[in-house]
């Protein structure tokens, strides 16, 4: 499937701030679809085991994230804000070069975030109120991501956009309309 249109893949660590700041762009630039591949992982973890315990470990996942990217820009014409933690290289590499084979715009954007911020941020977040066991699981998972997500900014795509995480959202949110030149919404 040939398409065009845009995507901006806003990547990070956990707790780094991506759908916060996806959720700012959205409210500033409502031409674009907000499309979160972490629901399509969920998606596919109903249907099939997920040996590693990561649902970016299966192929599926990676190829049916692509498919509906391409299959939204297609539908709809509307550029697409996906806010993702995308730090194996090879998985990055194999769903970016997707969309650029298939004549995407792809912009991608990484928040750098401390590490000691992360735990913070990780402490301070609720996951599942109703379930403070799961709550707990989830930030023991999320801490345990973070030296491989802050390492992971050390090896990003050339074109990469870094950020500096720990700046307002609002200021964030203006460095990328401006870097792919959108007029926002005041």
């Amino acid at each position: 499937m040939v398409v065009s249109g845009l995507v901006v893949w806003v990547n990070g660590p956990f707790g780094g701030g991506k759908t916060t700041l996806v959720e700012e762009l959205a409210e500033r630039w409502p031409q674009a679809l907000v499309y979160d591949p972490e629901l399509v992982g969920f998606a596919v973890r109903e249907i099939v085991p997920v040996p590693t315990g990561d649902f970016q470990d299966l192929v599926v996942w990676r190829q049916s994230v692509v498919d509906l990217a391409l299959r939204l820009l297609a539908a709809y014409e509307r550029p697409l804000l996906v806010p993702m933690t995308l730090v194996d290289a090879d998985y990055l590499r194999e769903i970016h070069d997707a969309l650029q084979s298939a004549g995407v715009e792809l912009r991608h954007f990484f928040l750098k975030v401390s590490a000691e911020e992360l735990a913070t941020r990780i402490d301070a977040q609720a996951f599942t109120p109703d379930d403070p066991e799961r709550d707990a699981r989830v930030r023991v998972w999320r801490k345990e991501q973070i030296a491989r997500c802050v390492a992971a900014a050390r090896g990003l795509p050339a074109d990469t956009v870094l950020l500096d995480g720990e700046l307002p959202t609002r200021v964030l949110a203006d460095r990328v309309l401006e870097e792919v030149k959108v007029a926002p919404r005041a």
